[in-house]
């Protein structure tokens, strides 16, 4: 282990080069030395009791996060089947979920009893012989790529040391008296000077591509797919925001002036009462900075550490000074300093000098320290908030061991920070992480503002998480079980084979749920009106029309699911789709302008409408001559949707059957034929793995006279 640097062994594995042999050991110089440094961090703790205080109220006592990152192997080697069997079931079930702090007044008043500290150390050094023989015995192939068993265990590593430095966090946030100095995390020596005077430096524009797509380097899976941007010219901060500036805005009365806060930060600000930085200490004139194991005279030359609203706030009052835009960068932004300074590279490839891997000790230095091209700390030193709320790439995929490490931030909620701390390791100083966080959250962050015109896009795409929604988003644009058709694709083209050699201006998909069968029609109609009764249905579909892509969660058995990405592209469906309308329209009620269609496709629809005569009778006027009326249907009957009186068959008149066929004919003989005889559709809809509704529709198609 002695034969690698700090600063090497504190880099990320790089994954597509060297023999089986070097890797296997440099995996496990990597692992070894993680564990170590990880629990070093936790003998600046005055005694043993301090383990079970809690910083933050919002969060489980520190003892959690020592057994936390162990259980976090053991779990995932079982799941990835690496180890054959548990190794303490109970911690791995007590230190198995930890608390994400989603809101600043959420109380948690749950009550566990922890262990003793020496149990929770023991258990350590048992994890860690466990995974030490994983590492010599796991099979290697080179690359490495997410499905290698090598993949799990810096799955592990990356996982603790995203811990180190959130665990660094709590520490700062204890009273001074529960820790003491050790030499491994001596703060740097504050020199005593102003800040520089900050300046906007201008940065041109470009086209930006963000996204991993190769696994030369270990990343998470938010990291990896791909999305461009065209970012346009602005004006970015020389410095990061130094404590000097910031109080520049304290003493303009920047906590007490309602207009500089959002609705949200506004909230925040009076819930804690804040008025100032919360790391920092006494009063004006004798403010102190709160290290990790001391308190020292505020450095007005190092960076401010403070919560997005806090900075957000900064940056619209600096507007109000300057009278232009100014806000933070937004992801691709960032990318562009980046470029700008030629650090457009991973660390790996090249040397960067900055304030990370506590390579200048356990806190900041002065923002005029480290120079990258023409700005200072782009990366290192302390974290730069980001006005984009992390989402998932274009091709974004759930890793199967560890699904829910990104998908829950998948919430327009958590921003992205960016370029590392002092204490950032391993793969948070790659240039392609993603960390997030909400945005009243402290994580040794500052920022950096720009100037700029240019619209921040925040609200991104979610995945839809609502039972109902996400099983119709499966049955229109999933994966075909049992061999049957997709049900959406195969009734469309039904109804384009119908109206082959008629006009094909207008159609109409009524009951469109979410949209399928609307992009099907769009493939040879002029313009295409889907609507639905359901408004959460049409704004699927509609999402699917802007973004070219839906997301959703699928359930699997009990309380698992993995969460799917469907694309138009993948279906052969990426044509401009600008000529389909979603609207929200009740079939039994639609508005007069719905009108002059070649075609009205009504799918799976009519034994769900609460009046199925009014629709019929209230579609014919709507067809042009010679047009064609789809209707398919399996005919399934229930009051609960349809009063029985209301049936159009499925029931005895007179002691006769009546089908729902004789009563189409009933009501639509007088304005349409019937072109064929009735052919069936089978469809599935997938409720669970390994439960599925397999159905039949009959499909009439009926030409208007």
């Amino acid at each position: 282990m002695n034969d690698l640097s700090v600063q090497e062994m504190n880099q990320t594995v790089i994954l597509n080069k060297g023999d089986v042999a070097s890797k296997r050991a440099e995996i496990k110089t990597y692992f070894n030395y993680t564990w170590e440094q990880y629990e070093l961090l936790f003998d600046v703790l005055a005694s043993d009791e301090v383990f079970y205080e809690r910083p933050q109220p919002l969060r489980h006592p520190l003892l959690f996060y020592v057994g936390h990152t162990a259980t976090f192997f053991v779990n995932k080697l079982v799941l990835g089947k690496l180890l054959s069997e548990r190794i303490n079931p109970r911690f791995e079930s007590l230190f198995a979920i930890g608390v994400d702090e989603m809101s600043w007044d959420d109380l948690n008043d749950a009550h566990y009893e922890w262990p003793q500290v020496a149990e929770v150390f023991a258990y350590r050094d048992q994890v860690k012989v466990a995974v030490n023989q994983v590492i010599d015995e796991m099979e290697i192939t080179i690359p490495i790529a997410w499905e290698s068993p090598a993949w799990t265990i810096l799955m592990g590593i990356e996982h603790e040391r995203i811990h180190l430095e959130t665990s660094s966090v709590l520490i700062r946030q204890l009273d001074l008296s529960l820790v003491k100095s050790i030499d491994a995390f001596a703060p740097h020596e504050a020199d005593g000077r102003e800040a520089p005077q900050n300046e906007l430096i201008s940065v041109e524009g470009g086209t930006v591509e963000l996204g991993r797509q190769t696994h030369e380097i270990y990343g998470w899976d938010n990291e990896f797919g791909e999305t461009v941007y065209d970012v346009a010219s602005f004006r970015a901060s020389k410095y990061l925001v130094s404590n000097q500036e910031f109080l520049g805005f304290m003493e303009a009365g920047g906590y007490k002036q309602n207009g500089w806060w959002s609705d949200e930060g506004r909230s925040w600000r009076e819930y804690h009462q804040a008025d100032k930085p919360e790391l920092w200490r006494g009063e004006a004139g004798e403010y102190r900075l709160r290290l990790m194991t001391n308190e020292i005279a505020l450095p007005m030359n190092w960076p401010v550490e403070i919560c997005y609203h806090e900075a957000k706030a900064f940056c619209n009052w600096k507007s109000a000074q300057s009278g232009t835009s100014v806000r933070m960068p937004d992801e691709a932004e960032y990318r562009r300093l980046l470029e700008s300074a030629g650090l457009d590279r991973e660390h790996h490839t090249q040397s960067i000098e900055a304030n990370w891997n506590l390579e200048q000790g356990a806190s900041s230095v002065a923002v005029d320290r480290f120079a990258h091209g023409a700005f200072y700390d782009l990366v290192g030193n302390v974290w730069q908030w980001n006005e984009t709320p992390i989402h998932a790439f274009d091709g974004f995929q759930v890793h199967p061991l560890y699904d829910d490490f990104s998908t829950p931030t998948f919430d327009n909620r958590h921003n992205l920070i960016k370029g590392g701390s002092w204490i950032s390791t391993g793969n948070e100083i790659t240039l392609g992480s993603r960390y997030a966080f909400r945005r009243h959250f402290y994580q040794h962050a500052g920022f950096r503002y720009i100037e700029s015109d240019a619209e921040v896009k925040r609200d991104f795409d979610i995945y839809e998480t609502d039972d109902l929604v996400s099983q119709y988003c499966e049955f229109h644009y999933g994966d075909e079980v049992f061999d049957v058709p997709n049900f959406a694709k195969a009734v469309a083209q039904v109804a384009m084979e119908a109206t082959s050699g008629s006009i094909r201006d207008h159609a109409l998909d009524m009951g469109c749920s979410v949209g399928r069968s609307a992009f099907e029609l769009a493939t040879q109609f002029k313009s295409v009106d889907a609507l639905d009764f359901s408004a959460r249905f049409i704004q699927m579909g509609a999402l699917m029309q802007r973004a070219g892509r839906i997301r959703y969660e699928r359930k699997e058995q009990g309380d698992l699911t993995t969460f799917q990405e469907r694309t138009l592209s993948a279906m052969g469906l990426d044509q401009p789709m600008d000529h389909i309308n979603f609207m929200q329209q009740d079939a039994c009620n639609m508005k007069a302008r719905f009108t002059g269609y070649n075609l009205v496709l009504a799918a799976n629809l009519i034994d769900r409408l609460s009046q199925p005569v009014r629709f019929l009778n209230d579609i014919a006027p709507r067809i042009q001559a010679g047009g064609h009326l789809v209707i398919a249907s399996p005919y399934t009957w229930m009051e609960e949707f349809t009063p029985k009186e209301n049936w159009l068959g499925g029931f005895k008149r007179d002691g006769e059957p009546v089908s729902t066929l004789d009563g189409l004919h009933t009501h639509l003989d007088a304005h349409f034929t019937l072109t064929a005889p009735p052919v069936k559709l089978p469809f599935v809809i997938r409720e669970t793995m390994h439960k599925h509704q397999h159905s039949l529709s009959e499909v009439t198609i009926w030409k208007k006279k």
